[in-house]
Order: C-alpha cells, then sequence, then structure tokens
C-alpha cells in the first residue's frame, strides 16, 4: 500500500456504516470487551453525528474509497476543565506500521490544542501494546486511575498528555 495516497479527512455522514464496521472488526481481532469499552458506546453507529459537537472533530484515514481507520477528539465527559478524550483510534492490519497513526496523532493533537485543550486523555486495553508505544512516542504518560466518565469500566489503562509539550 502507497500511504503517500492515503488522505485524512473529517468524517462523512455516508461513512458511519462501513467506518461503525471497520471500528468493530479491529475491536473484535483484539479480543476487545463487548462491554464496558468502546464497542458498547451508543454512537457507535453514529460518528459523523456524534462529532459534530463543540470543540469535536473524527478524522478517517482512506486510500481511495476505502476507509483503513480513524480517531477522534471531544471534549472529557465530566473531565477535569481543559481535558479533551481521544477516541476510537483504530486502524485496519493492512494500515498498521505504516505511519498513518503518526499523522493521524498529529492532526488530532493539532486540533485539539487550536480548541484551547491543555491536555488529552485516553483509555486503552493492556494488549494494545502498538498503540500504546504509539502514544508513548507522542508523550502519553499512564496515570494510575480514570479520568472523566466515558462508560468504559472496562478498560484499564489509562494515559494523559499535556498539550502545553512540544511535539
Amino acid at each position: 500500500m502507497a500511504t503517500d495516497q492515503c488522505k485524512i479527512r473529517l468524517v462523512r455522514q455516508l461513512d458511519n456504516h462501513v467506518l461503525a464496521q471497520v471500528l468493530r472488526d479491529v475491536l473484535i481481532e483484539m479480543n476487545v470487551l463487548k462491554q464496558g469499552t468502546a464497542f458498547a458506546d451508543p454512537e457507535f453507529d453514529a460518528i459523523y453525528d456524534t462529532y459534530l459537537a463543540e470543540k469535536a472533530n473524527y478524522w478517517v484515514v482512506c486510500l481511495g474509497n476505502h476507509i483503513l481507520g480513524g480517531a477522534g477528539i471531544t471534549p472529557l465527559r465530566d473531565g477535569p476543565i481543559g481535558y479533551c478524550e481521544l477516541q476510537k483510534m483504530y486502524f485496519l492490519p493492512e494500515a498498521r506500521g505504516k505511519g498513518l497513526g503518526n499523522k493521524l496523532m498529529k492532526q488530532c493533537l493539532t486540533q485539539a490544542r487550536s480548541y484551547g485543550y491543555t491536555n488529552i486523555y485516553l483509555e486503552t486495553m493492556p494488549n494494545m501494546i502498538h498503540a500504546q508505544n504509539l502514544y508513548k512516542k507522542w508523550g502519553f504518560t499512564y496515570i494510575n486511575h480514570p479520568l472523566g466518565n466515558t462508560g468504559h469500566c472496562s478498560c484499564p489503562i489509562w494515559m494523559v498528555k499535556s498539550l502545553k509539550d512540544d511535539d
């Protein structure tokens, strides 16, 4: 796959069905529990509508019309002031290890800063080691407790990054 031909763009309403399937496929591949994780999120089938909220965006990575993955930011529900959450950053296997995660992370962090967020938080699963390595590369650090009210009680890995840091 030629990653220079991949595009990052904002999610569109017509992406909802295909994107939901991509995200579910990745969660199934990673053996993610269906309760207490992103799998159970009510907005899973309506990503476009969910990220129309103020100071929220979701981007997809595409090769032509084929969605390879995506990620979004949104205010951290019931979290500390100035915190946003990095959400649903998943890629199909054929898109991994090609630098697309770095490109998408840069997009998310740049937009989060432009919205005035001071910190970005995420939750992930223990077996998502490659994802955790990407997060650490971008300056995320582990914390020992969850923040906000994400509804992801089955996600035991919590990470945060100050957006005042240079990338």
